[in-house]
C-alpha cells in the first residue's frame, strides 16, 4: 500500500514538472523573431497587473517593431496587465513570401491547450490560411482579428470577429479634412498589391469622388512594395526622394497619403521638412510613425495620448505646421488589441450572448477607446458588400484631432 501511494505521488510530481516547463510559444525561426512571452520593461502608463483565476490563456499575434511598433507595444502592455493570461508571438516581416512561418507560428501558439483565443493584429495575408490550419485541430479556438490584409469575403467567414478602420469612410473624411487644412492636391502613394484589396480600393474610389467635391486634385503615385526585392528600405528611400519632387511640382498646399505603414515615418518627416500637409495615416493613431519621424522621446509614455498630443503640438510650432497635420485621437491598432483581449475575456468568461454579441462589442470598443482618450466616441458600422451584411466585421471611425 505504501509503495502504491509513493508511486502515485511520484507520478503527480512528474505531471507538475511537465506542466511547469510547457513552452506555449512558437519556436524561433531564422525568418521571424522568436515570440516573446514577457512584457516590455518600459511599457508606459500600463494598467497595474490584475490577478486572474481564469482557466485559459489568450494569445496575441503581431508584427515586429520594424513595420510599426504600436501593435507589439500594446501586446506587451496586455501581457503586463494580465501576466498569467497573455502569451505573444510575431509574424515575419516578409510575410508574403513566408506564409508557412505565419501559419506555423499560429499553430505553435494553438498547440497549448490552455490557449482558448487568439487576437491577431495586423491580420496580414496568410491569416486566413493560419486560422484554417489551427481549426483542423482546434475548432473551438476564438479568433479576433484587427486590420486585415485580406478581403472581407475571405477573412470574415473564418474569423469570429473582424475589427478594421473604416477605410471607405476615410475616403470621405480625408478630403474634407485636407481641404480644411488648405490642400489643393492629394498625393496617394500605393502599389499593386495593396490596390487589389477591396477596402483600399473602396477608399480610393471615395477619395476620387470627394477630392473632386472639395476641389482637390488626386494624384496617384506608384511606390515600391516593401515586401518586394528592395524591401522596406527601398520603399522608404523612394518616399524620402519623391516628396520633395511632388512639393516642387504641386506646391506646399499638398496633402500626402500612403497605404503602407512602413512608409509613414519617412513620409511624415519629409512633409514636415517641406512644410506640406499630412492629414491621416493608413492606420490612424497619434503614435503611428509620428514619434520616430519627429524624434519624440516616448520612453515611459508609450500609450499616453495626452503626452504625444502635447509633443506634436510643440513640433507643429517648431515646423510652423499648425493646422496642417492631424490624426485620430485613438490609436486604432492598439485599440483593436486592447478591445480584442477584453472582448475575448468576456466571451470565455460567459459574459456574452454567443460569440458575436453586438451590444457587448460596441460597449467594449467604447470602454477601450477611453483607455487612450477620455470621452472619445467611436462610430462602428458593419461591413456590407453586394447587399450582404457581415455581422462579425466592424468598421471603426473616430474624429480628427489637429495639432
Amino acid at each position: 500500500m505504501k509503495k502504491k501511494i509513493l508511486s502515485l505521488l511520484l507520478a503527480a510530481m512528474m505531471v507538475l514538472a511537465v506542466a511547469g516547463c510547457r513552452n506555449t510559444e512558437p519556436a524561433p525561426s531564422e525568418s521571424a523573431p522568436a515570440p516573446s512571452t514577457s512584457a516590455s520593461s518600459d511599457a508606459g502608463n500600463s494598467t497595474p497587473a490584475e490577478p486572474t483565476a481564469a482557466n485559459y490563456k489568450i494569445g496575441i499575434i503581431t508584427g515586429t517593431a520594424s513595420q510599426g511598433d504600436e501593435e507589439i507595444t500594446q501586446a506587451n502592455k496586455m501581457k503586463e496587465k494580465y501576466p498569467d493570461l497573455i502569451v505573444t508571438a510575431t509574424y515575419p516581416d516578409n510575410f508574403t513570401s513566408e506564409t508557412e512561418t505565419v501559419i506555423s507560428n499560429a499553430v505553435a501558439m494553438a498547440s497549448d491547450p490552455d490557449v482558448k483565443a487568439i487576437v491577431w493584429c495586423q491580420a496580414i495575408p496568410g491569416t486566413t490560411a493560419a486560422i484554417n490550419k489551427v481549426r483542423e485541430t482546434r475548432p473551438d479556438m476564438l479568433f479576433i482579428v484587427g486590420t486585415p490584409g485580406e478581403d472581407p469575403g475571405v477573412i470574415a467567414p473564418v474569423a469570429d470577429i473582424v475589427l478594421q478602420t473604416d477605410e471607405p469612410g476615410c475616403g470621405i473624411t480625408i478630403p474634407a479634412q485636407a481641404a480644411k487644412q488648405g490642400a489643393k492636391t492629394l498625393i496617394h502613394y500605393s502599389f499593386p498589391r495593396h490596390m487589389s484589396y477591396a477596402l483600399i480600393v473602396a477608399r480610393h474610389e471615395n477619395l476620387k469622388k470627394y477630392c473632386a467635391e472639395n476641389d482637390i486634385e488626386l494624384v496617384d503615385v506608384t511606390a515600391p512594395d516593401p515586401t518586394a526585392d528592395s524591401g522596406i528600405t527601398g520603399a522608404q528611400q523612394f518616399i524620402m526622394e519623391d516628396v520633395p519632387r511632388q512639393v516642387a511640382k504641386y506646391g506646399k498646399d499638398t496633402s500626402f497619403f500612403t497605404t503602407n505603414c512602413g512608409m509613414q515615418e519617412p513620409l511624415i518627416r519629409k512633409v514636415f521638412e517641406e512644410g506640406a500637409i499630412y492629414t491621416l495615416q493608413c492606420c490612424p493613431s497619434p503614435f503611428h510613425a509620428y514619434p520616430a519621424a519627429l524624434n519624440i522621446d516616448m520612453a515611459g509614455h508609450e500609450a499616453d495620448v495626452a503626452y504625444i498630443m502635447e509633443q506634436l503640438s510643440k513640433k507643429a510650432d517648431e515646423y510652423n505646421m499648425h493646422g496642417r497635420a492631424s490624426t485620430w485621437g485613438v490609436p486604432c491598432n492598439m485599440l483593436f488589441i486592447d478591445a480584442g483581449v477584453e472582448y475575448a475575456k468576456k466571451v470565455l468568461d460567459g459574459k456574452t450572448n454567443g460569440i458575436v454579441d453586438d451590444a457587448v462589442i460596441r460597449e467594449t470598443i467604447a470602454e477601450c477607446a477611453g483607455h487612450f482618450t477620455e470621452g472619445m466616441e467611436m462610430t462602428l458600422v458593419n461591413y456590407e458588400e453586394n447587399g450582404k451584411t457581415f455581422e462579425n466585421h466592424y468598421l471603426v471611425m473616430a474624429d480628427f484631432v489637429d495639432f
